[in-house]
């Protein structure tokens, strides 16, 4: 049985909803809440899961995977159609670029673990820490706006008329800044791709307020 370990506001959980359900891939929700209790993820029998104490997880039969993106090439790779990356070598390094300057370049700034230690550990009021959070966010999904903008490849979606690795990370990335009271609307070719993303099931369905964890 296929199990995704997850929790409703993950941006990195919410990517791989997105991937399974675009292939069309049963499966069975683990809930770990990342703030109930100290934070569930720290438990000795989630460590055993990811020794780094962060959602998702992913075990697929005998396969237990960490880290979203891995996740979600993995289950490319497994399970090929629809394919979530071009034919073309040139065309899969522009789609996995867009994903990383969102996973590996906002994300990361803005997660719950940095957030949580500018609070607690360095003391920032909440204005701070969400100003932190407005600036790693605009900063970063500017020049995602430009290289969209400005590229013939892009389509409906990030790369040409069907969705791919890229918007699975950028849909997520869209819902937490609006979650931070982030006005988007400088972004208006993200805006339109998120909302041709939105009206497809596999991602409506993904959404943390379609979660039965969802508060």
């Amino acid at each position: 049985m296929r199990k995704l370990y997850g929790y409703f506001r993950s941006s990195a959980a919410y990517r791989v909803r997105i991937a399974l359900n675009l292939k069309g891939l049963d499966y069975e929700n683990v809930f770990v809440h990342l703030t109930k209790n100290g934070g569930q993820q720290f438990a000795a029998e989630y460590r055993a899961l990811n020794p780094q104490a962060l959602v998702p997880v992913l075990q697929d039969d005998q396969v237990t995977l960490t880290q979203s993106l891995a996740i979600t090439e993995y289950l490319d790779e497994v399970y090929p159609e629809p394919p979530f990356l071009p034919l073309r070598a040139a065309e899969r390094a522009r789609v996995r670029s867009l994903a990383l300057m969102i996973a590996c370049e906002i994300h990361p700034l803005n997660n719950l673990r940095v957030l949580r230690y500018l609070t607690k550990e360095l003391k920032v009021t909440d204005a701070q820490k969400d100003e932190w959070y407005r600036h790693w966010v605009l900063s970063g999904l500017a020049p995602v706006e430009t290289q969209l903008a400005n590229h013939f490849a892009t389509g409906k979606f990030c790369h040409g008329d069907t969705p791919g690795l890229a918007d699975i990370c950028l849909v997520p990335q869209l819902a937490n800044a609006r979650r931070f009271n982030i006005a988007l609307e400088v972004f208006p070719t993200l805006v339109q791709i998120e909302q041709n993303c939105m009206a497809l099931k596999a991602f409506q369905d993904a959404a943390p307020s379609a979660q039965p964890d969802a508060e």
